[in-house]
């Protein structure tokens, strides 16, 4: 079954690729840039990279800008995902959602309209062992930005490791930070793993920091290594 990816760049979606590719029909990666940072459905930081993540992956992507007001910014969506059933004539649809239902009605909602199947291989996984998972399997990601207390400036463009996951676990035990960030307590950026051809080298960045707990890593210049 040919299959697009909702990709955001993050770990998620890069995780629910991957899984996806072990049945090897994915044929094209669909981003929704959205001009609105706080939208309900769209990844924002660092959304350009997709298309280098797209290079270092082998894939062709399909990209597409919404203003990201609720609801209509579906729209946009749902006329992505059209364009790729039109080009690449996918059967259907993958999503990294794994525990907001908001996120997945929405899609699924999108794909019966358009007769496509509906696939999130990571719904409801255990937050600290889908981490966990990622990184045993070579995944690399950093956190491209916070807002939530525990965290701080530091966490910014780190290579999160399983010594960092075990800080999140003490950080949901002491104040209910999510493990692997559902909340919007961070956003992520996957640089290098198993179905990457090139890894992505980060040339430049600036840490911009709102105050002590929300802050985004603004990636500058990158390029494939």
């Amino acid at each position: 079954m040919k299959l697009a990816v909702l990709f955001s760049g993050g770990k998620d979606s890069v995780y629910a690729l991957y899984k996806a590719m072990e049945k090897k029909g994915v044929v094209c990666l669909i981003t929704i840039i959205s001009k609105n940072k706080e939208s309900y459905m769209f990844h924002t930081p660092n959304i350009d990279l997709t298309e280098l993540q797209a290079q270092a992956i082998g894939l062709q992507i399909i990209k597409k800008i919404t203003k990201g007001k609720k609801e209509e910014e579906l729209e946009d969506l749902k006329a992505a995902i059209k364009q790729a059933k039109e080009k690449f004539g996918i059967k259907g649809v993958v999503s990294g959602a794994f525990a907001s239902v908001y996120q997945k009605e929405r899609i699924e909602k999108i794909c019966k309209e358009l007769d496509l199947k509906c696939f999130s291989p990571l719904w409801g996984k255990n937050p600290e062992k889908l981490m966990r998972e990622m990184i045993a399997n070579g995944f690399k990601f950093i956190l491209s930005s916070i807002a939530a207390l525990g965290l701080d400036e530091s966490w910014l463009g780190r290579v999160i490791t399983n010594e960092d996951i075990d800080k999140l676990v003490e950080l949901n035990k002491k104040i209910g930070i999510h493990i692997a960030f559902e909340g919007g307590e961070a956003e992520t950026l996957m640089i290098d793993g198993p179905i990457f051809k090139k890894k992505i080298k980060i040339i430049k960045a600036e840490k911009k920091m709102e105050n002590e707990h929300t802050g985004i890593y603004e990636i500058i210049k990158a390029e494939l290594q």
